[in-house]
């Protein structure tokens, strides 16, 4: 390591130019800069101190890092003696608030007192530097090895164990497939999660950050089985709460005093020491006379006529909580999105407007218009039977669509227009000038059914007040931006005692992983990215094998000195979902995780998932053959789900 002195800042970025500087530095140089020039003054005056350049070289000869000192007191590693924390009052501290924790903790490093002279070789250079390849040091790659997880070091590890011993080809594979894990390590740190895109590798705690949600703490969740499995309504909390795979909610608390209050029961101690009384199971005392004080609402946009698993998570979870809570639901059918969204239109289909005579189909309709607006309305019908197939109850379920209900929900759907600025959505969801104006005008419609009163005759009536109605969303994080405008702008559209000030309250899943890897979330447009609903038996087992990204190690050596990455294993991560019995789940992550025992491979873990998904869609598909477009109708028909 070597210390390059200049005479000036502007000489080393004649030099060597800002790959030198970091970020801070930079934007610190222009800030000057632009001082210095607004106040007439030579913009070189401030920076014509000495710098240094440090220089770092690997052990192969190439450069490793350069970076601007202001200042040449740079000591080398080795050298170190003790680093002290200052702990004055204006140095170290800990600041908290109700949202974070900030930790400031500032310290001096000393180097041994007879060694504080052996500092850095410092050298004068001419004006350009020979030898040295700056395109390398801007590449992001040379700072992976700091950034590296602890597995893959040790696999790294194994590898050169393995070249030790042998030179066959399999070792050099298993070296290559780890170089290449390492050299991707980063390709996918971005993290993009809107109402329409998701992508990169997905962080749930800064996601909440981001959002602004709260975790389901276990507190939350013991407060939930009072109010479920305490009542006797289910046997267990459901395997999404007991795995974290429903993580983050918005006023789920508020929920939790609704059903303590419809009760009448206390809600369980904080501290877990006493066990909460079942003292007024269904089994022993009946349902509260009064109807549920909220309502669930879900949805789903129409866009293929097959729905895959990914579909299934969120209706699977809300058919367990209107069983767990007694309570109606109502599932909205964005048909109207998907149109606005991806609704084509071409002249060539239109009709020509003749009752009679007309050359064609004689089925078609002659005043037809040229865009597909119905395809999306065929594909409702289509969809509603697989949500059907859920197993919902029927006489506390309305399915609608919102080419059919819209006229109810238009009252509301006209005051959160009226509320919301165009500046607001566009800000949330990235439209622009471009965008339809349906587009801009969607979220309103999406919004409107976290209302009560958008179904005066379906969740009014009797007892009832639709308009005091809370309501509980389960549904996928990337939906939040809906609800969190629809949040801000809730209690104008509600009496003022509502229980909630009219704010919907939300419980977030997380993404189902496609089958490529488990990042992201899956997508119907890649048939091999999912497995759908209508799949034979032979389409799973193929998609799992073939497709199906695996965390295990390339040799069967090194899977059973290392075990599998259980958090990129899509078979793995597929049975979190979808395995029942935790304790078999708990077994199966050990040893695929260890390397040992029955389910050490990665073709025994495939194996039983293909068991358990072939089980589940071929019931799924059992019911949907029970459901016809008759059924559907009647689901879909206006009435009262108290």
């Amino acid at each position: 390591m070597k210390l390059y002195q200049y005479s000036s800042e502007d000489e080393a970025l004649r030099a060597l130019g800002t790959v030198v500087m970091d970020a801070g530095q930079i934007a610190s140089r222009e800030k000057r800069l632009k001082k210095l020039e607004k106040e007439g003054n030579d913009a070189r005056g401030s920076v014509e101190e000495p710098v240094c350049v440090g220089h770092i070289i690997n052990g192969d000869g190439s450069t490793y890092s350069l970076a601007l000192l202001h200042g040449n007191n740079l000591v080398p590693l080795s050298k170190l003696g003790s680093v002290r924390i200052l702990r004055g009052k204006n140095d170290s501290s800990v600041v908290c608030n109700k949202k974070k924790c900030e930790v400031t903790v500032k310290f001096c490093v000393i180097p041994p007192a007879e060694e504080q002279h052996d500092l850095v070789e410092c050298v004068q250079v001419p004006v350009n530097l020979s030898g040295i390849e700056l395109q390398k040091c801007m590449e992001r790659k040379i700072r992976e090895k700091e950034g590296l997880s602890y597995q893959l070091y040790m696999e790294r590890l194994a590898v050169e164990a393995m070249k030790m011993e042998s030179t066959s080809p399999e070792a050099a594979v298993a070296a290559e497939s780890s170089s290449a894990t390492m050299a991707g390590a980063d390709n996918n740190d971005d993290m993009v999660v809107t109402a329409f895109e998701v992508s990169g590798n997905i962080d749930y705690s800064k996601l909440i950050e981001k959002f602004g949600s709260k975790p389901l703490t276990p507190y939350l969740l013991r407060r939930l089985e009072n109010v479920t499995v305490k009542r006797g309504t289910v046997d267990k909390l459901h395997r999404f709460l007991r795995r974290e795979i429903f993580f983050s909610h918005r006023d789920i608390e508020k929920i939790c005093e609704l059903l303590e209050g419809w009760y009448g029961i206390t809600p369980p101690p904080e501290d877990g020491d006493m066990e909460v009384e079942s003292n007024c199971s269904i089994a022993s005392s009946g349902m509260p006379t009064t109807p549920c004080p909220f309502y669930l609402y879900t949805g789903r946009g129409p866009s293929s006529s097959a729905m895959h698993l990914g579909h299934l998570v969120p209706f699977l979870f809300t058919a367990w909580l209107q069983k767990a809570f007694r309570c109606p639901l109502v599932i909205q059918m964005t048909d109207d999105e998907k149109f606005l969204f991806k609704g084509v239109y071409s002249g060539e289909n239109a009709g020509d407007g003749e009752e009679n005579g007309a050359v064609g189909n004689d089925d078609e309709d002659p005043n037809r218009t040229g865009d597909n607006l119905n395809h999306f309305a065929y594909l409702t019908i289509e969809n509603a039977k697989d949500i059907i197939a859920c197993d919902f109850i029927k006489e506390k379920t309305f399915l609608f669509s919102d080419l059919d209900y819209v006229g109810r929900m238009y009252p509301n759907i006209v005051r959160i227009w009226k509320a919301v600025t165009v500046n607001q959505v566009n800000g949330i969801f990235g439209f622009d000038s471009s965008s339809n104006i349906g587009k801009i005008a969607f979220p309103a419609v999406q919004a409107a059914p976290s209302f009560g009163s958008s179904f005066p005759n379906v969740l009014g009536g009797g007892k009832a007040n639709a308009a005091t109605l809370a309501c509980l969303i389960p549904c996928a994080i990337d939906q939040d931006p809906y609800f969190r405008l629809t949040r801000d702008i809730a209690h104008k559209l509600v009496p003022r005692h509502h229980p909630l000030q009219g704010k919907p309250s939300l419980i977030h899943s997380k993404f189902f992983p496609p089958l490529q890897g488990a990042q992201g979330k899956m997508s119907s447009s890649d048939a091999n990215s999912a497995i759908f609903l209508t799949d034979t038996p032979e389409d799973i087992e193929r998609k799992i094998k073939v497709h199906a990204f695996s965390g295990g190690q390339e040799t069967k050596k090194l899977q059973e000195e290392l075990g599998a990455n259980l958090e990129v294993d899509v078979s793995y991560q597929w049975l979190r979902f979808f395995l029942e019995d935790d304790e078999e789940l708990e077994r199966i992550g050990k040893e695929y995780g260890s390397g040992k025992g029955e389910f050490w491979s990665t073709g025994k873990v495939k194996a039983k998932l293909v068991e358990v998904l072939k089980e589940l869609v071929k019931e799924h598909q059992e019911r949907r053959r029970e459901v016809s477009e008759e059924v559907v109708k009647e689901w879909m028909t206006e009435r009262s789900i108290l």
